[in-house]
């Protein structure tokens, strides 16, 4: 693992369990925006099979029974920016830690100079209170390179977040480690040729994790775990 020059993090589910804290923030905007929409701990695990927010939102309104309409892209958009705000807030509160192992993991990569950067399906805004509510004023430093999803064309599984990070590395796949959480996130790396460190999370745990190189359930349990570095 010492070959690799940089690590690039998925976010949701992998530096934090954060899924809980969208799902409670999605259903008190659908309650105060009047929709008869509550999506529990099982729905919401079928709705992370496709990623993005707003993905999720279009995907249950065609879904959705009981007399609720349709909503348009710009009700979509509406309600994905309260939500991402209603997010914000808990945030701020403290509501969601860093998983186990993370804060040791960075400390330890900017110590041997490794490159840190972030390949995420999730917005820049939940990126950056994310870490500034975790790691405080030097979180969003600590990452020099970060693509969220509205940064790209597609979203995981396809490849465009983590080859847009290659590009601003300027380092080929092979010269970097992914730590996901995800089979989607699995496939996106994979598919920019990049290898996989796994850490189980919460709404993932039963995903197929086959192709990747480790898969863990917290990154503090490796025995004599020594992250990726070569010089040059």
């Amino acid at each position: 693992m010492k070959r690799f020059r940089a690590l690039i993090f998925d976010v949701d589910g992998t530096l934090a369990e954060t899924e809980e804290l969208h799902r409670r923030a999605f259903n008190e905007t659908f309650a105060c925006f009047g929709l008869r929409w509550k999506w529990s701990v099982a729905l919401y695990g079928d709705l992370l099979k496709t990623t993005g927010g707003k993905e999720r939102i279009r995907r249950f309104s065609r879904l959705a029974q009981g007399g609720d309409r349709d909503i348009s892209d710009d009700e979509v958009a509406k309600l994905h920016r309260f939500k991402t705000m209603r997010y914000t807030q808990l945030m701020q509160d403290g509501a969601c830690p860093l998983r186990p192992g993370i804060a040791d993991a960075i400390c330890a990569a900017q110590a041997r100079g490794q490159h840190l950067a972030i390949a995420t399906t999730t917005s820049r805004e939940n990126v950056e209170v994310l870490l500034e509510a975790t790691l405080g004023a030097r979180g969003i430093e600590s990452f020099g390179t970060i693509v969220a999803g509205d940064e790209v064309s597609r979203k995981k599984p396809a490849p465009d977040a983590y080859l847009k990070v290659l590009s601003l590395l300027g380092l080929p796949g092979t010269d970097c480690l992914a730590i996901e959480d995800s089979r989607n996130g699995l496939i996106a790396a994979s598919r920019a040729g990049i290898p996989v460190l796994i850490t189980r999370s919460g709404y993932f745990k039963t995903d197929d994790f086959d192709g990747a190189v480790a898969v863990v359930d917290r990154l503090d349990e490796l025995e004599n775990f020594e992250l990726p570095f070569a010089a040059g």
